[in-house]
């Protein structure tokens, strides 16, 4: 497993029954978690007394109940990088702090290529992994179908001190950007991609992942410049595994420029089991 074991503002403190109770800085949270199937030892009175709780309703969707006063939002940092945190009606917060482990991987890889690099973020949210390419001197193109989560990666550019940076911002259907890139000759030296299990671009294109993430990885091969640094696919989306994820870019990347694939779980440490909470899983090409 792939731990982002290096957090200061972020903790997992326990886990069980369905829920983990985590530190955002000082904000304590309590949210739902279904890859929690193992039962609450002990139900500590950290447990009852955090900030917020969110509860999961019978009918889809849920409910934050506040127990004590809270920003509307505040900022954690990882390393040199800030981000804006916000609790969500749909339970997130605006990261997923165990992608803290591709942002240090990508950071390192980019600083030691001796050369201008190039990265394309595609489905890329709030923008963590753009942050992270960003700060460690390459240029960005993020793109995102959704108008809110696009300036919200714009705030945590600017919050990170990178304003100055060569990124530019995009809200669009990603796969019809790439192939407009395709059209246009535009070539990236590293491509990340988030894809989610299921989504809508902004008219109304529909994405399934077990269906479009193939042909969509085939697309942005024809994106990817002569000399290629690596591309990285995340997903959490249940029943897909890591092999999967290897296989496809054994049938894709590494046929063509050789390289290296790993691919695993990515996840946290939880402070009071001395276990880790698995998160999603990763797919990395590097040259």
């Amino acid at each position: 497993m792939y731990v982002a074991d290096g957090w200061k503002d972020y903790e997992v403190i326990d886990t069980g029954g369905g829920e983990k109770l985590e530190r955002w800085g000082d904000i304590i949270l309590r949210r739902p978690d279904p890859q929690i199937i193992w039962p609450l030892t002990s139900e500590t009175s950290e447990w009852q007394q955090v900030h917020g709780h969110y509860h999961r309703s019978s009918s889809g969707g849920g409910n934050w109940d506040m127990k004590k006063p809270v920003p509307e939002r505040w900022t954690i940092g990882y390393k040199q990088l800030k981000f804006h945190i916000k609790p969500t009606s749909f339970k997130h917060t605006g990261l997923f702090p165990e992608q803290a482990a591709n942002w240090s991987w990508m950071m390192d890889k980019i600083s030691a290529a001796g050369r201008p690099i190039s990265v394309l973020n595609l489905f890329a949210y709030t923008g963590g992994a753009t942050v992270a390419a960003a700060a460690a001197g390459a240029s960005v193109v993020h793109v995102d179908a959704a108008k809110g989560m696009v300036q919200w990666a714009k705030e945590n550019v600017q919050l990170s001190g990178l304003s100055d940076r060569p990124v530019r911002f995009i809200t669009d259907d990603v796969f019809k950007f790439v192939q407009r890139e395709q059209r246009r000759g535009n070539r990236y030296d590293a491509i990340i991609m988030d894809p989610p299990s299921y989504g809508r671009g902004p008219s109304g294109e529909t994405w399934k992942l077990e269906q479009s993430l193939y042909p969509f990885l085939e697309s942005c091969m024809e994106i990817i410049s002569d000399e290629p640094l690596f591309l990285l696919i995340n997903s959490y989306t249940t029943g897909i595994s890591p092999s999967i994820l290897h296989n496809m870019l054994s049938m894709t990347m590494k046929p063509k420029y050789g390289g290296s694939i790993s691919t695993g779980e990515i996840g946290l440490p939880i402070s009071r089991s001395g276990l880790n909470l698995p998160c999603g899983i990763l797919g990395r090409w590097e040259a």
